[in-house]
């Protein structure tokens, strides 16, 4: 286990910055690449290890990969059997994007990955895949890797999300590409589009509604793909601008479609100085400038928490450092990441004086509008935690070592080289 010791911002974060490529629709880049005959060119590709799993998983499956420059370059259409185990790493997204898409091979594969992936709940994304008929087994009968999928012959469905999941409702698509028939997703609340974008620039048949998607069978098309800056890795700059003084930041090129801009949402609520400049409508893309200064407390809950989950562990950090009391509520998917959110969080912040709470759906956070204290923290190998306490700790009065560093490389690998570029301007 590594450590880094961050110590308080002088000066505040100046300049502009760019964040990897977004991990969600990098996943999803390689993947649609692999199934069209041809070659795709995807520029921007996140360089995290998550997303580095999906491109050997691809690989695996018999696609063919080469980088050239900044370009990655994806020769599909020849999809066959793996001869061996898939490995997915520390990736919950790509092991449940895998298993829907390797339910439409007629073969046998099995995917696995870190002891952090062996506890993630796959009921999820196994019940609809079965119902399609794929013959999937794991451990507790299909509830947790690793996963043994025997797919081919699917037949379309009709599926009622039971808990909001874009990785569901990607996987769920991507099956229904070799499918017999039209399969529908519907969803009570809505998720990231990702999938389904992404799949109609491919040239699917696919219909959009407020509140279903239906894909038909079919081939797909090999694209140039152009990822935009990931908003979840630009959230923890966001946040540290705010809360360091004198800051004046600018992150360029940061997706801000549906359901992924939530996070900026909320801290306009709490009274953060942050505008998208420039918004660009044709491909959801802007820059965000932050300034620092005094935040409040609210609310988070309901139907915008699937858009901004993977940020409250930042926004948390935001809370502790507002005035006033701020309640995180029905985000329980927090207790499934790559570690118990809500714990670590809880842990990790009270070690350095904030006044935190657990609740079995989130967290209560009593802000002070003062800094954080110095200490030791442990981001239990959690990769959205261990940067989450970095931001916390350049606000900080004092240096906070973070145990646990090594996990940023599955997203940020950047991260530490960013973090004194921005103090340096």
């Amino acid at each position: 286990m590594t450590s880094l010791t961050v110590h308080p911002a002088t000066g505040g974060l100046q300049g502009r910055l760019r964040v990897p490529g977004d991990k969600s629709i990098s996943h999803r880049a390689l993947l649609l690449s692999a199934l069209a005959p041809g070659t795709s060119r995807i520029t921007g590709l996140s360089n995290g290890a998550d997303v580095a799993a999906t491109r050997r998983a691809v690989e695996a499956f018999g696609a063919r990969t080469a980088s050239e420059g900044g370009v990655v370059l994806v020769h599909g259409g020849e999809r066959h059997e793996p001869t061996t185990v898939v490995d997915v790493g520390n990736s919950g997204t790509a092991i449940r994007l895998l298993a829907g898409w390797a339910a439409g091979l007629d073969g046998l594969s099995v995917l696995y990955g870190d002891d952090s992936i062996a506890s993630r709940p796959m009921g999820r994304v196994v019940a609809p895949l079965r119902a399609m008929g794929a013959r999937i087994d794991g451990r507790r009968r299909g509830e947790l890797p690793p996963l043994v999928i025997r797919g081919g012959g699917l037949r379309g469905i009709d599926y009622q999300l039971p808990v909001p999941s874009a990785q569901v409702k990607g996987a769920v698509l991507l099956a229904g590409l070799t499918a017999d028939g039209p399969t529908t997703v519907r969803e009570q609340i809505p998720t990231r589009t990702h999938t389904e974008q992404m799949l109609a620039a491919c040239g699917a048949e696919v219909q959009i509604d407020a509140s279903s998607v239906t894909v038909q069978p079919g081939p797909v098309g090999p694209v140039d793909w152009d990822v935009p800056g990931d908003p979840s890795q630009a959230a923890f700059w966001v946040v540290a601008a705010c809360l360091v003084p004198g800051s004046d930041l600018t992150v360029e090129r940061v997706y801000v479609g549906p359901q992924r801009a939530g996070f900026i949402e909320v801290l306009q609520r709490m009274g953060a100085d942050v505008e998208l400049l420039d918004p660009d409508p044709a491909t959801t893309v802007a820059d965000i400038r932050v300034r620092a200064g005094a935040l409040c407390a609210t609310d988070v809950g309901g139907s915008e928490v699937p858009g901004l989950i993977d940020e409250i562990p930042v926004l948390a950090v935001a809370a502790a450092a507002a005035t006033g009391t701020s309640t995180f509520a029905d985000a329980a998917e927090l207790k499934v990441k790559e570690s118990d959110r809500i714990e670590s969080m809880v842990g990790a912040l009270g070690a350095v004086g904030a006044r935190i709470e657990g609740r079995p759906d989130g967290l209560v956070v009593h802000g002070t509008g003062r800094p954080l204290a110095a200490g030791a923290v442990d981001a239990r190998g959690d990769h959205r935690v261990a940067m989450a306490l970095a931001v916390a700790a350049l606000a900080s009065s004092g240096p906070v070592r973070i145990e646990g560093w090594e996990a940023v490389a599955t997203s940020y690998p950047a991260f530490e080289e960013d973090l004194r570029r921005c103090q340096s301007h």
